[in-house]
């Protein structure tokens, strides 16, 4: 185990520049830093690219540097131009003048794309400001093209980006890394009939004219620069919230997301003021990979979310606590993930504790609390502590049950050991302080020593701090949360395995979704007349409740349930969600007849979904030609 919080004692954390090293990207942000984007990109849904340009404000931190290393993948680059006045000798006091730069790409690699050098002359000067021309690519990682079919108005097309962690570079030439933080200004010009949004403030009023402006005045790191351009809807939800979706979808969407004004006001008696204007909800084409992407004051979100009984809603209070940790205080490397997503997710399960009580936010933690087990017994030791060498592995790995719920864990830990008052005014403290900054993980434990270790002696150790930091598993004095929650669910699964009561018997009226899942995840291998009793019962096959769905077609695909393999294409080609439906690929694919389904479904499938999807799915479907 790394003593971590020994190495800050004896150390002191590193500084920002020189001390930090983001291993996932070429950037070299100790000689210069970006700190100002300026986009102006046309949407050209025919070609599936995006074209314009990009003007980069950089500090100059090394006068003598001669280079510039940007990250990009797969751009195409047109030209570098630099404003004449910020070389030594020239002056423009009329028109501004461009003097092209020199450029090359380095060798490309396969995860991180390639360097985009630019040659520039030394020079005393603060600031370097440069304009690039260039286009993206139809098969660009972040961006994803959805055709009017694959609508729910199929009308219009679709695209929106995922850039989170390092996908930025594939839409944008930029230092594509969480150390350095820009703010952004943008002219996004698209076809008749769309709409352009940005996680920036967004118009809800804005008319249809073609050319769209945002402006985010916020210092926020590369992976929340995002856009969506669709036939979009917006309907106000609160004095601070409100939905965009396509026109069928934005009623329901708005009243599955109600209560996201009550969530802001419960987050911000525990982490401080909302710094980020707004917070409205972009709901997605279902090819959306993920169940939401946390870009500031424009959440972007599953479709599965809409459930239509706010079962899903604790997804919502996920990507609204990312406004403190990772919007506000972020990592600084996808080393420090963690920081990001364990802390998001204690804040979800406190901002769920009020909005929703505290029942429902502990049979959200004992399932979370489940799959982290499930995932940390096929993990190596080395890979269960909360920060791990991310050198040769693509930082989207780092996105698991490890940095978020045994992140979670462990502030849940310093909760209880300092209690709630103390923590609290550890948390409000901590985001003033660190205010618009990435910081590492050495930083954060500092801060932690000094203001909430050393101060209260006794409740905590160095040891066991770096225990849950550095260490593999859960350490034994864990706060977990009350394994008695789903006792009831537990009586009935075995009075109705044991054929004391048949399924339509049950007493189902006021279970939570949270114990539906509890109760499909803990069955037993099931024969077919108990599969079709289950069904025929409860619905599962055709729920709402996309989450029971899945837990659903993974029992009958481990049973070989027939009957469920209608429904399940139907699943497989409507939901694009990767946590869903990887697992269902990679169950299909443990048997002859299973995989032969799976892969007849998934070229049917794999057009509709997202690159990121398509990606995982590859390495485990082959499809035969």
């Amino acid at each position: 185990m790394r003593p971590f919080l020994a190495a800050v004692i004896l150390s002191g954390p590193p500084a920002w520049a020189g001390g930090v090293e983001d291993s996932d990207s070429f950037a070299n942000v100790d000689q210069f830093r970006v700190t100002h984007i300026a986009l102006d990109l046309s949407v050209d849904f025919p070609s599936r690219v995006l074209r314009g340009s990009v003007g980069l404000e950089i500090k100059r931190l090394d006068p003598r540097a001669e280079q510039l290393v940007l990250d990009t993948r797969g751009l195409i680059i047109g030209e570098v131009s630099q404003l004449s006045t910020d070389i030594v000798g020239q002056t423009s006091k009329s028109e501004p003048i461009w003097v092209s730069r020199p450029f090359s790409l380095g060798k490309a690699d396969p995860i991180l794309g390639s360097p985009l050098i630019i040659e520039l002359p030394p020079s005393r000067a603060a600031t370097v400001t440069l304009k690039i021309d260039y286009e993206t690519t139809p098969g660009a990682a972040a961006l994803q093209w959805v055709t009017p079919a694959q609508n729910a108005g199929r009308k219009q097309p679709f695209m929106f980006t995922q850039s989170e962690p390092i996908n930025a570079r594939s839409w944008i030439p930029l230092q594509d890394t969480p150390l350095v933080r820009v703010t952004y200004r943008a002219v996004i010009h698209t076809p008749d009939g769309v709409v352009a949004v940005m996680s920036a403030p967004n118009n809800p009023n804005a008319k249809r004219s073609g050319d769209y402006f945002f402006e985010m005045t916020r210092a926020i790191p590369s992976y929340l620069i995002a856009l969506a351009v669709g036939d979009l809807k917006f309907k106000s939800t609160g004095p601070r919230t409100g939905v965009y979706a396509e026109r069928s979808g934005v009623a329901a969407a708005a009243a599955e997301f109600s209560d996201t004004e009550a969530m802001i006001v419960a987050a911000e008696k525990i982490a401080g003021p909302y710094r980020w204007v707004r917070q409205d909800i972009l709901v997605l084409p279902p090819s959306f990979p993920l169940g939401g992407m946390e870009n500031p004051g424009l959440s972007f979100v599953t479709p599965t979310a809409v459930a239509g009984d706010k079962s899903q809603v604790s997804l919502i209070a996920h990507e609204l606590s990312h406004s403190w940790p990772g919007n506000l205080v972020g990592n600084a490397t996808w080393r420090d993930l963690w920081l990001n997503e364990g802390f998001s997710a204690y804040l979800e399960s406190r901002i769920m504790q009020a909005v929703y009580g505290e029942r429902r936010a502990t049979l959200e933690d004992v399932l979370d609390l489940a799959a982290l087990r499930a995932e940390m017994a096929v993990l190596a030791p080395t890979d269960q502590a909360l920060v791990t060498d991310p050198a040769g592995r693509d930082p989207a790995d780092a996105f698991n049950g490890i940095t978020c719920e045994k992140g979670r864990l462990f502030f849940d830990y310093l909760d209880a050991k300092f209690g709630r008052e103390r923590f609290d005014a550890f948390i409000h403290g901590y985001f003033e302080h660190f205010a618009f900054q990435g910081i590492t993980t050495e930083q954060f434990l500092a801060y932690l020593r000094d203001n909430l270790l050393d101060r209260n002696p006794g409740a905590a150790s160095y040891a066991q701090i770096d225990a849950w930091v550095g260490g593999p598993g859960l350490p034994p004095d864990a706060v977990l949360p009350a394994a008695t929650a789903f006792d009831r669910i537990d009586s009935a699964r075995a009075e109705w395995l044991a054929g004391k009561v048949p399924p339509a018997k049950l007493d189902t009226r006021d279970w939570a979704p949270e114990e539906w899942l509890y109760f499909l995840d803990g069955m037993p291998a099931l024969g077919a007349a108990q599969l079709a009793g289950l069904d025929a019962a409860f619905g599962f096959s055709h729920s709402r409740n996309a989450q029971i769905e899945h837990s659903w077609f993974m029992q009958t695909i481990r049973d070989d349930y027939r009957p469920a393999y209608a429904p399940l294409q139907i699943y497989l080609k409507s939901t694009g969600r990767r946590k869903l439906i990887l697992p269902l690929y990679q169950a299909l694919m443990r048997t002859q007849s299973g995989a032969e389904f799976a892969r007849r479904v998934y070229s049917q499938a794999r057009p509709g979904y997202h690159p990121v999807t398509a990606s995982s799915i590859d390495a485990i479907v082959i499809i035969k030609q």
